[in-house]
């Protein structure tokens, strides 16, 4: 003779008990967070508030072409909103770790080789990367200044070289998002000592130095030489490549790494011995 058995419970909830958990990516892992870490959140959650806005500005929009009375400055402001909060808003998805991580074997990492992992994803690829795009963004952007861009329409809205600046100075947002979250990753691992943090992001510091060098000289030559624009000044002998048995390197490279490697020694030589210790 068969015999139903009757179904379990349900396990008794409060009327306080939530049934879906929703957690603020700012507020996850707030206790590791140092003070660079918190002020690329705060700004952040000021720049979100940009969404809303832009919600209303595509119903707005939506509802005047509707009745024929398209409004061009809309589209662009448009535009606008969604690049200036996308850009911050990638500076606050490296410091909350909330970005999309196409990675099936991370997961089951231990925590020192995620953190290694992250050291490594952070200033050997990231930071270069963010680096370059500021780079090529600044005449971009310089060019747009000087050419007083606007819109496309004539209704539009007609100061386009302010957002091209914005997007050139974001990169340097997101540039200071990853060097804090670099920072706290190394944490994690060792102590932080500036060698230490110079050393282990030896691609990211070549590269700015690189930047800088190229820059500096290439004031130089425009000052000192009959040079007038920045094509004719890196025709100058220090721009030019040199052999290294069958390959090439450029001056500025070569220059970039020797003082790379000279920033680092005189890092490492000044540094406090007992808290290298430790």
């Amino acid at each position: 003779m068969s015999q139903t058995i009757p179904p379990e419970p349900l396990a008794d909830f409060d009327d306080d008990t939530p049934i879906v958990a929703i957690s603020d990516p700012g507020e996850v892992g707030r206790a590791e967070h140092n003070a660079g870490d918190r002020a690329i959140v705060q700004i952040s959650n000021v720049f979100a508030w940009l969404f809303p806005i832009l919600m209303i500005a595509i119903c707005a929009q939506v509802i005047l072409r509707g009745t024929g009375n398209n409004q061009a400055w809309l589209d662009d402001l448009q535009w606008w909103l969604y690049g200036a909060a996308v850009l911050i808003g990638v500076g606050y998805a490296v410091t909350t770790n909330s970005h999309v991580r196409v990675d099936i074997f991370y997961d089951n990492y231990p925590a020192p080789k995620q953190r290694k992992i992250d050291i490594f994803a952070l200033v050997w690829l990231f930071l270069p990367f963010i680096i370059l795009c500021w780079d090529t963004t600044l005449d971009y952007a310089i060019s747009s200044v000087k050419a007083g861009e606007g819109s496309d329409s004539p209704n539009g809205l007609h100061r386009l070289y302010l957002l091209k600046v914005f997007m050139n100075v974001s990169f340097l947002f997101i540039a200071a998002a990853i060097w804090f979250a670099y920072t706290r990753n190394l944490a994690k691992i060792t102590n932080p000592l500036w060698w230490r943090k110079l050393l282990y992001a030896f691609p990211s510091i070549a590269f700015v130095v690189n930047l800088a060098i190229y820059y500096l000289v290439l004031g130089i030559v425009l000052m000192t030489t009959e040079a007038t624009t920045a094509r004719e000044a890196t025709r100058h002998w220090f721009f030019d490549t040199f052999e290294i048995g069958p390959e090439e390197m450029k001056f500025t490279v070569a220059s970039a790494l020797i003082v790379t490697v000279i920033i680092i020694a005189v890092a490492y030589a000044l540094r406090d011995k007992s808290e290298d210790a430790a």
